[in-house]
């Protein structure tokens, strides 16, 4: 049965589509059931005697065979592109790979394409698109009937115009043609209400032979005082303090929950490695890591799916689009921070389930980024992402995403690690302190160790 939001959504693409325009973009939120919506919308196209073919586009293996699983499952037919199916599921990366006879083919035909987290492509003419882009430019416009484009983040991190999406001009703001946001969701409980735990400190001194400046926040320390983030969360002690809250919060939505799970998202392989133990050893927790240097990270991450495992440790694998429900609870370690990624690890921990505890929690250091992207989490599309930049140096076209997995560790405001050591000194009382010492014998020192709670939605 269809939630209200997907038969309105349809009913709107179907009228779109019958007044002679051929592109429609839905941005719905993480967990909202954007597939079923666009497996249903092909369903009605077919019984129109609209379409004869479906292609469906994804970034990922991993979200291609479940889109795939469920277009076979309402179509009642195969899905897999062999002779008496109805369509084919395949990821944005093997499009550069595909043959001319495939565009040829498809353009003699009706073809219905849908691609899913249409964000990945970038660009709106030749110049300013990605690879990915530019193949949806090119062959899939010249071969497709209707397209349907699905995002939760209908904007890039780079601010370029996303593929296929229309915007107002001249302010560059996007255009939807159907929305259904996360207060929507939360309100027809779809979605779980987020709490997002951001771990801060009270009072911060950095002092050297000759000075001795004082912060009041993490915010502070990192912008006027210079301090590495990815020290922060690269640090034993600092891990250990972040994951021994998360873990907590594990175990209490466990009791009502038995297979409730966590994620974290790490930095790196060995960041993840080392989180991955610390879990085991310290904590007694049960994990699966995957990253992808794994070949069967997609087994890996279906085995967690089915399992009861209580923490999956991943590196640029499990973000967007990947569905394990029984997640509630999320670590974001990344040195990645913009507002994308940031809502699309949200987005792993919001989908509901059937059991009595509903709670999605969400831990991070009150980095200043970090602070504003959790601040901002009740609008859908935020200001600071709203707009497209309509002129810009074709050097900035970069998927900080794609980044994330080919260098981990890469980012522009972070120093070296080599230069700077960080020490957390713990006490027995609810606060800890955190001493960090430079090559120039400058000391830094966190004390009054806090964490400030945004509970999104409290009224929906």
């Amino acid at each position: 049965m269809l939630r209200p939001w997907q038969n309105d959504c349809i009913e709107t693409a179907v009228k779109k589509f019958a007044s002679g325009r051929k592109h429609f973009l839905t941005q719905a939120t993480p967990g909202a059931g954007k597939t079923l919506m666009a497996a249903t919308l092909a369903k009605r196209l077919f019984e129109s005697n609209s379409i004869d073919i479906v292609v469906c586009f994804s970034p990922s293996k991993e979200i291609s065979d479940s889109i795939k699983d469920s277009f076979s499952s309402v179509l009642a037919c195969e899905f897999d592109g062999k002779i008496g199916s109805v369509g084919c599921s395949i990821t944005y990366q093997s499009m550069r790979f595909l043959p001319p006879t495939f565009w040829s083919t498809l353009a003699k035909h009706r073809v219905f394409c849908v691609f899913d987290e249409i964000h990945h492509c970038g660009g709106d003419n030749q110049e300013n698109s990605n690879s990915w882009g530019q193949s949806l430019l090119t062959e899939v416009q010249a071969a497709a009937k209707y397209t349907l484009a699905l995002t939760g983040t209908p904007w890039r991190s780079n601010l370029t115009p996303v593929t296929l999406a229309s915007y107002t001009d001249p302010e560059g703001q996007i255009v939807c043609d159907y929305q259904y946001s996360l207060a929507q969701a939360v309100q027809d409980k779809v979605c779980r209400k987020p709490k997002i735990v951001l771990v801060d400190c009270h009072h911060s001194v950095v002092s050297s032979s000759e000075t001795r400046d004082s912060y009041r926040t993490m915010s502070e320390l990192i912008e006027k005082g210079k301090v590495s983030y990815s020290l922060i969360i690269q640090n034993d002690d600092a891990l250990a303090h972040i994951l021994s809250q998360a873990v907590s919060r594990l175990q209490k939505i466990r009791r009502a929950n038995k297979n409730a799970g966590g994620l974290i998202v790490a930095s790196s392989v060995e960041h993840a490695k080392y989180i991955d133990k610390i879990l085991r050893k310290d904590f007694n927790q049960s994990t699966s890591i995957v990253t992808y240097r794994e070949q069967n990270a997609q087994d890996l991450i279906n085995q967690f799916r089915k399992s009861n495992t209580e923490w999956i440790v991943s590196v640029g694998m499990v973000s967007e689009g990947t569905d394990i429900p029984r997640l509630q609870v999320c670590c974001h370690l990344s040195n990645v921070k913009t507002e994308l990624y940031f809502r699309q690890i949200l987005g792993r921990i919001l989908r509901t389930t059937t059991c009595a505890n509903q709670e999605a929690w969400f831990y991070t250091f009150a980095e200043p980024n970090l602070n504003q992207f959790a601040e901002e989490i009740e609008s859908d599309i935020p200001e600071t992402c709203m707009y497209i930049k309509v002129k810009q140096d074709l050097s900035d076209y970069n998927d900080v995403l794609t980044n994330e997995v080919n260098a981990p560790f890469t980012s522009p405001d972070i120093r070296p690690p080599s230069k700077q050591k960080l020490l957390w000194e713990s006490n027995q009382s609810e606060f800890s302190a955190l001493s960090l010492i430079t090559n120039d014998s400058t000391e830094v020192t966190l004390n009054h160790f806090k964490q400030r709670v945004i509970e999104a939605f409290r009224y929906a």
